[in-house]
């Protein structure tokens, strides 16, 4: 800490002329110069001690090694670069990696004997939220007419199958996820199942309301009301609006289960329709009504074949791909 003191100011003896001017005639000499003389006057400053750093001022730095009490930090040498080993820096780093890898793949081998029962606790779930309700539980017991609460009591059915559904598929893109987490599980279906899959499903979406608006128009006859139309189709049109949100879902999280869901639904689709032509005989229904649940029927059935093919193509193409791959690495 410095105290700057400041020398102070000595104010010096200085001339001023006066001059009188000629019209005074009292004064014989016309150019007299008169000298003042200011006395010398001093002013004593009193020193300023500084206690604290300006803003514009650094702070010292001050710099003292603590873990070199045996004196051997930057010890002399022929060269300067003697303390510093590239193969200590560079295997250092590579040997974390390595501990870290070992850990993880631990770790994972844990959490693939967790997934074990998952193989048979999801297919055990879609069973009893799905064929349980509909084989074993009386149809007479839901459905008391064509009316709100049998609606109401068959779209319950159907919510619990979509529960069901939701973690079974939950639980198969867990089951699918590859066992080292460094490689990529990400799988995209292709264009053109994109495209076959939603024109299936907006075709049986877009045919039945076809059909209720004909009715509705008259262009049907004999003409079938709205409630009896809700109880037989409504579920299904629910189910499968439901059907499409998760397909575009798996699509976009680029889930390995794309090639799962539609058969789950479509499987079950076919017995709701059925459970749709046993209630139409129930309620007397017109008969175009009737023929246009069994074509439905046979339309499912259809991309449901369809679907099985496209798994056995996607096998073939697995494994082809994996004996493309295992012949480039012997090559290599």
């Amino acid at each position: 800490m410095t105290a700057p003191t400041k020398s102070p100011p000595i104010l010096s003896n200085f001339l001023v002329p006066c001059v009188h001017p000629k019209s005074l005639k009292f004064l014989k000499s016309s150019s007299i110069h008169h000298v003042v003389n200011f006395p010398k006057i001093r002013i004593h400053h009193a020193p300023v001690c500084c206690t604290k750093l300006t803003q514009w001022e650094p702070s010292p730095v001050t710099y003292a090694p603590t873990d070199d009490a045996a004196g051997s930090f930057l010890k002399k040498s022929s060269n300067i670069f003697e303390t510093l080993n590239s193969d200590d820096t560079t295997e250092a780093p590579i040997a974390n990696s390595e501990e870290h890898v070992d850990t993880k793949n631990q770790q994972l081998g844990q959490f693939q004997f967790l997934k074990w029962p998952l193989w048979l606790l999801g297919p055990s779930l879609l069973l009893t939220t799905g064929m349980v309700p509909t084989l074993w539980l009386p149809l007479s017991s839901i459905f008391l007419g064509p009316n709100i609460a049998s609606l109401l009591s068959l779209i319950g059915l159907d919510c619990i199958f979509n529960i069901g559904a939701t973690l079974f598929l939950l639980m198969a893109d867990a089951c699918s996820r590859p066992k080292d987490m460094v490689q990529s599980s990400n799988s995209k279906p292709p264009l053109g199942y994109k495209l076959w899959n939603m024109i299936a499903s907006v075709t049986g979406l877009v045919f039945p309301l076809m059909m209720l608006l004909g009715s509705q128009k008259g262009a049907l006859q004999p003409q079938l009301p709205f409630i009896s139309f809700a109880v037989l189709l409504g579920p299904y049109l629910l189910l499968l609006s439901v059907q499409i949100l998760t397909e575009m879902l798996t699509w976009h999280w680029e889930s390995p289960v794309w090639l799962a869901t539609p058969v789950v639904y479509e499987a079950y689709r076919v017995l709701q329709l059925m459970r749709g032509l046993k209630l139409g005989a129930e309620l007397s229904v017109p008969a175009w009504m009737m023929h246009m649940i069994r074509g439905l029927v046979c339309w499912w059935i259809l991309i449901l074949g369809v679907q099985l093919m496209r798994v056995a193509w996607f096998a073939g193409f697995t494994a082809r791909a994996r004996q493309q791959l295992s012949s480039a690495s012997a090559d290599s």
